[in-house]
């Protein structure tokens, strides 16, 4: 899956959100770029409005003012998604729903907003600099994520070198799942990236996020042949009932190892703070009950990432 969107040859990246201020996904103060798209569903997804390759609806209940003394949103749809339910609340029919924004942009209490705007490199590199003093006292910079920010590959690239260009420090974060050129001309353009392994096991990484593994793992693997010089950080989310075992860690420990190491391997314990959004976008999140990993068990699986070479 690729997503590309050009205006004057020049490519535009689907951006849902710009996040200043940052002080993870890579050293220093960071300003993170969150592109739109992921051929991944991870069931534990924190950014959900990140999957789809499309703008589309969020709807805010709590601020909304109601059909009773508004009725703007349900006025302008034309596709009459959007109606009175029986409690008097607006309700959405997301079937219907072609996410055109016209409700959203006629809403006066922001319940309604369109996640995701086609954005020129320029404009973001513009936003990126205003922090520039941050990042060389800090040694933060710039860090592209997602979703997976090279299903939008033009974009990232051309992205990532206007910032090179102009000294600003860079990262990308990736679920390694993507065509290998894109990969191969983004890699380069780092200085360090993130790269996602969940688990080895073939199936049980297709039920968890959708999709098989064997791209992934290729990819790291050639990745660290055609590139060693590349600053890779290995990153695992520990979820718990999905990979939280001492062997799921030794496994992607041999794994990473074998294909000639990474600079670091963190260990990412689940958290639940995305829930929320699911029901803004209409969905369910099927890990609703599930409780984070304890502090002992990550401390214990720690010990185990410990013993992942660096490359």
């Amino acid at each position: 899956m690729t997503l590309n969107h050009q205006s004057n040859g020049a490519p535009k990246g689907l951006v849902f959100n710009i996040q200043k201020f940052s002080l993870h996904d890579g050293p220093g103060i960071r300003t993170i770029v969150f592109l739109k798209g992921c051929p991944l569903a991870c069931m534990w997804c924190s950014n959900p409005e990140s999957q789809s390759t499309a703008p589309e609806l969020v709807y805010t209940s709590d601020r909304c003012i109601g059909p009773a003394e508004c009725d703007r949103c349900a006025t302008v749809c034309l596709e009459h998604a959007i109606a009175k339910d029986a409690e008097g609340k607006i309700c959405i029919d997301r079937s219907i729903c072609d996410d055109c924004g016209d409700c959203s942009f006629v809403c006066p209490s922001r319940a309604l907003e369109e996640s995701g705007e086609w954005v020129g490199v320029d404009d973001v590199v513009r936003i990126v600099e205003e922090d520039d003093a941050f990042y060389v006292r800090s040694g933060g910079g710039l860090t592209v994520s997602g979703g997976e920010p090279l299903v939008q590959g033009a974009f990232v690239r051309a992205l990532l070198e206007a910032a090179r260009s102009r000294g600003i420090d860079t990262a990308i974060e990736t679920s390694g799942l993507c065509n290998w050129k894109t990969m191969r001309d983004v890699a380069p353009l780092t200085d360090r990236m993130f790269f996602d392994i969940k688990c080895l096991d073939p199936e049980k990484h297709a039920e968890v996020t959708g999709v098989s593994n064997r791209k992934i793992l290729q990819n790291f693997r050639r990745l660290r042949a055609e590139f060693p010089e590349v600053n890779i950080v290995v990153r695992t989310p520990v979820i718990p009932g999905v990979n939280d075992s001492e062997d799921e860690i030794e496994a992607i420990v041999e794994f990473v190892n074998d294909a000639g190491g990474a600079s670091a391997y963190e260990l990412l314990p689940y958290h639940g703070f995305g829930e929320p959004k699911y029901a803004k976008l209409g969905r369910q999140y099927r890990l609703r009950h599930l409780a984070p990993p304890s502090n002992e068990r990550m401390r214990g699986l720690q010990r185990i990432a410990a013993l992942c070479g660096a490359s």
